[in-house]
């Protein structure tokens, strides 16, 4: 088991202070909220230009050890909310390192387990605008929705002399959370998404996923 795990939940705009505060309660050291926006669950959705809402995105590195106590207080927290309001996963955390600590302030995991997922993380950063069709062809694949951070390179200006390609600041980071026997189908489908084909548009990787819940009322 981790010694520490990164948990993630994903709610409406203006939810994610309710999440937090709750996981503190519960003995969270805190988290990073950011804002994001939620994509269409189908094309035929996200080309009526409907389905699009904006999202909060917290991220919370947590002991192992508390993990399921501090999960548990945010699922709590959102029984009174509509069914379906969010989710929450959490995936493993190798080391940590603490801004400010010396040398000791470095958690290693204690065991490097292979644990079964039934879901996996693919995260998609591509320059600012293309997300969208990487979702499109994601979908087609059999993904249903995905959230954009927006975010920002960190290229040098020279850069773009040095590689022979073009680089550019702003970036579109979608997360995507799709059942584990859907991912090769999908990464495949969003290699051959035309923006991708040209040198320093974007990278896409996986994570296995663990503890996925939907958040809110049961059905």
């Amino acid at each position: 088991m981790s010694k520490f795990s990164l948990i993630i939940s994903i709610v409406p705009h203006d939810k994610g202070e309710k999440l937090t505060k709750a996981a503190v309660n519960a003995g969270c050291g805190g988290g990073s909220v950011m804002m994001g926006r939620a994509l269409a669950k189908s094309n035929f959705g996200a080309i009526l230009g409907t389905g699009e809402t904006t999202k909060d995105l917290i991220f919370m590195v947590v002991e192992g050890q508390k993990k399921s106590s501090i999960m548990n207080a945010i699922y709590e927290s959102t029984q009174n909310e509509k069914t379906n309001f969010g989710e929450i996963f959490t995936l493993d955390v190798d080391s940590l390192l603490k801004a400010g600590a010396n040398s000791e302030g470095e958690e290693k995991m204690c065991e490097n387990e292979n644990k079964e997922t039934s879901r996996d993380m693919i995260t998609v950063i591509v320059n600012k605008g293309y997300a969208d069709d990487v979702m499109f062809a994601a979908r087609k694949a059999g993904a249903t929705g995905g959230t954009v951070i927006n975010a920002r390179g960190t290229a040098r200006e020279d850069d773009e002399k040095f590689f022979g390609v073009h680089i550019v600041p702003e970036k579109d980071m979608l997360v995507i959370v799709v059942e584990h026997d859907k991912k090769e189908a999908v990464l495949s489908a969003i290699k051959e998404v035309k923006c991708l084909k040209e040198p320093g548009m974007g990278i896409a990787f996986s994570s296995p996923v663990t503890d996925f819940e939907l958040l809110g009322k049961r059905k």
